[in-house]
């Protein structure tokens, strides 16, 4: 089992925390209420905790399941851990058969676009809809917009920054608020203490690295994208993202020509914190409608 750590304020994570024991390390998850799956996967340095208060909204009538993934969060941080984004999309796949998951609403966003939709591409049938916002499925590298933080970042400078002082959760990601005031000191400090030092820190840096080498495996999934583009689906998109700006949900319009579009004018990247009750009823509303 994992403990849960004694600085969670469960007055904000009111939640039973359950293990899965994978063969990389143990990955700690959330699995509340009854009714149509809901899975949230989660980016970086994010883990189920964003997640909180959609789980509280919808747990009344659905089954809310989060897992935060190797390396983030409550679950084990190897220090030589695989964090690719393929081997965390294969640990999702075996943790979605370990709890016999069927019928799914995937709601993904910032690294979880790639890691949750890999399962609703090799397996479309179990998917019921798909709920996406401020993420991509495609090589980012052409794009200078991200190619040139990236080369300064996969650098022994970069390296520094992520692992020994935290620029993840202490720079990029109240940067990355619509409305910095937002993330309060009690909010971001349960982002900070699951990554607390150098050796927690290496699968938030691996993300930094696999911006630069995982564009082979995005477009090889962003090829596939025509077996999803009937599939009922939400495009939710916080326009004051400083780091996914709008016109990369325009590409998301274009594969999923069918889904519903919400923006969020005044949220930013992190739409599940700064507008979670639009979210959660804009979310409600899209299972209802496609069970």
């Amino acid at each position: 089992m994992i403990n849960a750590p004694s600085w969670l304020d469960r007055s904000q994570y009111p939640f039973t925390s359950r293990c899965f024991d994978h063969g990389d390390g143990r990955m700690h998850y959330v699995d509340e209420g009854q009714g149509p799956v809901v899975l949230f996967v989660h980016g970086t340095p994010d883990w189920s905790f964003g997640f909180r208060h959609l789980v509280k909204a919808l747990r009344g009538s659905h089954r809310c399941v989060a897992i935060d993934h190797l390396g983030f969060g409550l679950s084990d941080k190897p220090a030589n851990g695989d964090y690719t984004v393929a081997a965390h999309a294969n640990r999702l796949q075996r943790f979605i058969d370990h709890l016999g998951l069927t019928d799914i609403t995937l709601v993904v966003t910032d690294f979880g676009g790639g890691i949750g939709l890999q399962h609703a591409l090799e397996h479309p049938s179990n998917v019921n809809s798909i709920v996406l916002y401020n993420t991509w499925m495609w090589d980012l590298m052409p794009d200078m917009r991200f190619s040139r933080p990236s080369t300064i970042m996969n650098s022994w400078f970069g390296r520094l920054l992520y692992l020994r002082f935290g620029f993840s959760v202490n720079v990029m990601m109240p940067s990355a608020y619509g409305d910095k005031s937002l993330l309060t000191k009690t909010v971001h400090a349960h982002y900070k203490n699951a990554l607390p030092d150098a050796a927690s820190r290496a699968a938030t840096f691996a993300c930094v690295e696999q911006i630069a080498n995982a564009g082979p495996f995005w477009n090889t999934q962003w090829e596939h994208m025509n077996r999803l583009k009937t599939k009922p689906a939400l495009i939710a998109w916080g326009m004051k993202d400083r780091f996914f700006p709008p016109d990369l949900c325009e590409r998301w319009k274009h594969a999923l020509p069918q889904a519903q579009v919400r923006t969020f004018p005044d949220a930013g990247h992190f739409v599940h914190e700064e507008q979670p009750e639009a979210l959660a009823s804009a979310i409600r509303e899209l299972v209802a409608t496609s069970h």
